[in-house]
């Protein structure tokens, strides 16, 4: 296992490998973190995604029955 690759035993994971986890864009990804709509954090330059509210961010999107 590549220790790089991001897996859901990971607390926070960077912005790409959360686009991966998400199936998701960069692009929609960053656009979240800058509307407020997924929250991200700073560890000295590096931002960083808990998988928690990656979760939660993608539960916001289930379809109304």
């Amino acid at each position: 296992m590549n220790p790089h690759e991001p897996t859901l035993s990971h607390l926070a994971v960077a912005p790409a490998q959360a686009a991966i986890l998400a199936g998701s864009g960069r692009t929609k990804l960053y656009e979240a973190i800058s509307s407020g709509a997924l929250p991200s954090f700073k560890i000295g330059t590096r931002r960083l995604i808990r998988v928690s509210d990656l979760d939660e961010w993608l539960a916001s999107f289930k379809e109304p029955r």
